[in-house]
Formats: C-alpha cells, sequence, structure tokens
C-alpha cells in the first residue's frame, strides 16, 4: 500500500471516531513487526498535518529474551522525531524458568 493511502485511511478513521485531540500523547506499542511500525508510520505522517497536535511516544516492552537488538528501532524513532521506550520485564524467566510453561501465550491468557 503506498503511504498516501495509507496516510488518507489512517486520517479517516481518526476522524470518524474522534480518535486525537489537540495535546494528545499517543503511546505506540512497537514490536518490530509490521503491523507496529506501520502505525507508527502513519501517525508519524499523519502529525505533519492533522489540525490537532498531539505526540507520539514509541514503547517496547522487553520480555528479556536473550539477544533482542532493539538499536534499529531507536534509529527509526530517532529519525522520525518520536520518543522511544524500552521497558525491561522478567517475562520471559517468569514463564519459562520459573512457571515452566510449555506455551509462552499461557501466563498472561490467565490474566
Amino acid at each position: 500500500m503506498e503511504l498516501q493511502r495509507l496516510l488518507s485511511y489512517t486520517r479517516k478513521a481518526v476522524d470518524d471516531y474522534s480518535m486525537i485531540n489537540s495535546g494528545d500523547k499517543i503511546a505506540v506499542g512497537i514490536s518490530g513487526g509490521k503491523d507496529s511500525l506501520t502505525l507508527l508510520y502513519a501517525l508519524h505522517g499523519l502529525r505533519r498535518f492533522y489540525p490537532n497536535n498531539f505526540e507520539i511516544e514509541a514503547v517496547t516492552v522487553n520480555a528479556g529474551i536473550e539477544g533482542m537488538d532493539f538499536s534499529p528501532i531507536s534509529r527509526l524513532c530517532d529519525e522520525l522525531d518520536v520518543n522511544y521506550t524500552v521497558i525491561d520485564t522478567d517475562i520471559y524467566d517468569i514463564v519459562y524458568n520459573i512457571r515452566r510453561e510449555s506455551n509462552p501465550c499461557a501466563l498472561c491468557a490467565k490474566l
């Protein structure tokens, strides 16, 4: 999908559902996958011309999986002038080592 069409759809949804007011701070959960990064790009593009001023904050929950590298996301956020926060957790250790779950979704499904 081309960027212009994505921005058009984003603007329509935001307007139709009154999703963004002036002064809003929008947190975008970033996994590093195409869905979350596309949303980040769409909101960044919208921010340039939308009549209501708003801030974007990108947030990644670090589950504690060894070897995860969030530096590409950090660089992208720097390029987009978006604040980026990584929240470190012990989710991996809790699920696999303490609870010994065979399915990583088991813990969150019970919450």
